[in-house]
């Protein structure tokens, strides 16, 4: 997975509103697979216009702070590539630093905010509170510590 800061130079050098959609929208293609058995109610996502879903996993982390990993998918191709986004900005980190991370600068350096429906800013805010809501519980203990899901 590409690191926020690439994602954020890779779109500061696309001139064009529709190369920066192209290139959110191959983002999308690479998240891995989220198996079938994964897209249930539990993990959908409420607040997106399209179907959304994330499963959390929780590790073990140091000093009590768990971290957390996460897989995602949706039946939308720019939405996959808002997740892919939303994963590259909080996977694999500490439970702390998810909670205390707000996702709108980010989102507003890749010029998308201005250009993209209210629909999905609505739901890219919902995944990122989805996101940030699982960091809380985690911290709070009311997560299990499972490990984290299997990447492919």
């Amino acid at each position: 997975m590409h690191n926020v800061d690439d994602i954020i130079a890779n779109f500061e050098i696309l001139d064009e509103l529709d190369d920066r959609y192209r290139y959110l929208i191959e983002l999308g293609r690479e998240l891995p697979p989220l198996p079938p058995d994964a897209h249930d109610e539990a993990n959908r996502v409420r607040g997106c216009a399209s179907q959304v879903w994330l499963e959390t996993a929780v590790d073990p982390g140091p000093a009590h702070d768990p971290v957390l990993r996460f897989r995602g998918d949706s039946d939308a191709h720019i939405v996959k590539g808002l997740i892919y986004l939303a994963l590259a900005l909080y996977g694999d980190r500490p439970a702390s630093e998810i909670a205390a991370t707000d996702a709108t600068p980010i989102f507003a350096k890749l010029g998308l905010g201005g250009h993209m429906t209210r629909q999905r800013s609505n739901g890219f805010a919902a995944m990122v509170e989805r996101i940030r809501a699982d960091a809380r519980r985690a911290l709070a203990g009311e997560m299990p510590q499972a490990g984290p899901p299997a990447l492919h």
